[in-house]
């Protein structure tokens, strides 16, 4: 089994990276989902979550209100750790279950936002970061979520730098480019995953092993 991180900031394209890696026949495990999975209604995850923060962080059918609880710990970082704190263990058990089940000889891509953030790097056989120009995730972010220019400048704002994410990288894919070009070069990375995999030569060049980065 492979075990690859993947990541990248936002609007940088790490979804359609993640969807097309699916495609080629990688299991993917995405924490975002678990992490609405592990508070969904009825589940001791939410429970958790009311109990540090009350029910007005629910919404009228029960679920969490996720607006709401942002605006509660967007601003107060020792508010967000007590958020994380009942959060990030259900998502690691979650995904380590979910990597157990998977086959042996397979290529597992963990879908990990803040994973520079957070610093796991080290939890995976190698990091793939989804790299895109801060004009290029500007655009992404107002043109296609329908951000204000000063709320997407907000959340680029607060996650890892270009460059961090960049160190930590074993591979980067350019997302500067058209969807064909992109498909071209996921299929590249995967043909480098599967030999990693199967205990084949690394890569070159853009694909060698963590020591400061590639590309």
């Amino acid at each position: 089994m492979l075990k690859v991180g993947l990541t990248g900031g936002i609007g940088a394209g790490k979804s359609e990276v993640s969807r097309l890696l699916v495609e080629h026949g990688a299991v993917l495990i995405d924490a975002d989902r678990i992490a609405r999975e592990v508070v969904a209604p009825g589940t001791p995850g939410l429970a958790a979550v009311v109990e540090a923060f009350g029910e007005d962080v629910l919404a009228a059918d029960g679920s969490l209100d996720r607006p709401r609880l942002g605006s509660v710990v967007f601003a107060q970082p020792d508010r967000l750790a007590v958020l994380n704190s009942i959060v990030h263990p259900l998502v690691g058990a979650r995904s380590q279950e979910l990597e157990t089940a998977a086959p042996a000889d397979a290529v597992v891509i963990h879908d990990v936002p803040l994973l520079t953030e957070n610093g796991l790097a080290p939890l995976y056989d190698l990091v793939i970061v989804v790299d895109a120009s801060p004009a290029t995730q500007l655009d992404r972010l107002v043109r296609l979520r329908g951000m204000t220019e000063e709320d997407a400048r907000a959340r680029m704002a607060a996650q890892a730098s270009r460059e961090q994410r960049r160190d930590i990288a074993d591979i980067v894919i350019d997302n500067d480019v058209p969807l064909d070009a992109l498909r071209k070069r996921v299929a590249e990375v995967w043909d480098d995953l599967v030999r990693r995999a199967h205990g084949g030569r690394e890569g070159s060049g853009d694909a060698g092993p963590r020591a400061g980065g590639a590309e």
